[in-house]
């Protein structure tokens, strides 16, 4: 492993360690959120992390913030290394504390008030779809017609939302379950606006020969008003494909961490934690995807 690889913060004050991100506050109603080397997998954060993953996951989300702000609001201020990045850090409990390792890692963002709904928009049948289309027909319970093939475009993008679990494996949420949490005009928007940005991005994407296949969003309250949290379109959080080697029926060459889980899945692991270490061949290729998804998709080199 990599020595300098970011796999834990320790800094004073931190709010929340999720499965990828640190994040502290930073006072006035801002946020220090870093995106560390950890990665996970089956909803498992692995022992092993990915070199420079966080450093993509950091830009990327700060890349398509920037993009699709005029879609929906969203939480991004700036870059934790910016030179505007100072004003916010001064005074806070972090000051003086965010090497430049975080820094280049980390973003300053409003804090919000977090909806529990894992937002999934799915363009293309793959991943846990295609696992439950083959032993039901279905996806998130869904009718959504015969034969199938892996891979195959939906002729409009699914919205499948799940929960958010803190512990364990998210799950699937019926559009009842939806209403039920945050109403029918929220339900409304969330769905709505999902689809608008995975459309926006999937077309900008198709461009520079990567097929968007899914990806899940998070979404806040901010001053009365749905706006995008978290992370935006990483390779975390989204499939990526190669447009050149598309072809539906099979699984197909990608930008992300399916890498990861395919590998995963030759070692006949339950998806229960422990999970095993990745070896290093495994976290060099991983690490290549994620950089080479930026560079295409921004058309610059980290």
């Amino acid at each position: 492993m990599k020595a300098d690889m970011l796999l834990e913060t320790q800094m004073p004050d931190i709010l929340h360690r999720g499965k990828v991100r640190d994040t502290y506050g930073l006072g006035g109603g801002h946020l220090l959120m870093v995106a560390t080397d950890r990665i996970s997998a089956f909803d498992v954060v692995l022992p092993t992390g990915i070199t420079d993953k966080g450093l993509v996951l950091n830009r990327i989300s700060a890349f398509w913030f920037e993009r699709t702000k005029d879609i929906v609001p969203n939480h991004f201020i700036c870059l934790a290394d910016a030179p505007e990045a100072a004003q916010y850090l001064e005074g806070s409990s972090v000051a003086g504390a965010v090497s430049e390792q975080v820094a280049r890692q980390a973003m300053v963002v409003k804090r919000a008030e977090r909806l529990d709904i894992e937002c999934i928009v799915r363009g293309y049948i793959t991943g846990s779809a295609w696992s439950e289309y083959r032993r039901q027909g279905t996806v998130s319970g869904m009718d959504v017609g015969q034969g199938l093939v892996e891979g195959q475009a939906f002729p409009e993008p699914l919205f499948t939302p799940t929960t958010k679990a803190e512990e364990g494996h998210d799950e699937n949420m019926s559009k009842q379950e939806v209403l039920d949490l945050v109403g029918a005009d929220m339900a409304r928007q969330l769905e709505e606006t999902s689809k608008a940005v995975f459309k926006w991005a999937h077309d900008y994407a198709r461009e520079r020969d990567i097929i968007l296949a899914d990806t899940k969003m998070e979404f806040g309250i901010i001053d009365g008003e749905l706006t995008l949290i978290d992370e935006l379109l990483t390779p975390d959080s989204s499939r990526f494909w190669d447009a050149a080697g598309y072809s539906p029926g099979k699984s197909q060459p990608n930008y992300d961490k399916q890498f990861v889980r395919d590998w995963l899945d030759t070692q006949g692991w339950d998806h229960e934690p422990p999970a095993p270490e990745l070896p290093n061949d495994v976290v060099a290729k991983t690490s290549e995807r994620y950089r080479e998804a930026y560079y295409k998709l921004t058309g610059t080199r980290l």
